[in-house]
């Protein structure tokens, strides 16, 4: 009976492992979502840093009025895409860290399932263990005995 009872688990664990596996390639994809957003992050920085250096090759020889209103607009539009790609990279961990989250519980929830399986199929074995010994005994005590002289 308890084997049954492991036996009639197995869709149960396909389903949880199934659901295991997805979880866990929604968690690899947020994890690439968020490195391509922290390397996206770094590159407008890094730009950001070598425009800013510009200014101070271009600004010690001297530069116009309108050249500086585009320089400091140029600056303003890539703060503010800075910003928006740090928005951006905080939305993409929050993503990664509730899938982070859901595959830690269908994680747990298969590996439940698993000792719960194993459980029974270990006390189907002992089940079976102590039948075959029970019959093994009866067996021996049917056997005519042989006085030893």
């Amino acid at each position: 009976m308890a084997q049954t009872r492991a036996g009639r688990l197995a869709p149960v664990v396909d389903m949880a492992e199934k659901a295991e596996k997805t979880a866990s390639q929604r968690l690899g994809h947020f994890q690439g979502q968020v490195r391509l957003a922290e390397s996206k992050l770094g590159d407008l920085e890094a730009f950001r840093l070598d425009y800013q250096e510009q200014w101070i090759v271009r600004g010690s020889s001297g530069v116009s009025g309108q050249w500086l209103l585009g320089y400091q607009g140029f600056l303003a539009q890539l703060g503010t895409a800075i910003d928006q790609q740090r928005q951006s990279l905080a939305w993409h961990q929050n993503n990664l860290n509730k899938a982070r989250e859901t595959w830690q519980q269908a994680f747990t929830r298969v590996e439940g399932l698993r000792k719960l399986v194993q459980r029974y199929a270990d006390e189907a074995r002992a089940l079976e263990d102590r039948r075959e010994q029970k019959l093994l005994d009866e067996l021996c005590q049917r056997l005519p005995r042989q006085d030893q002289y």
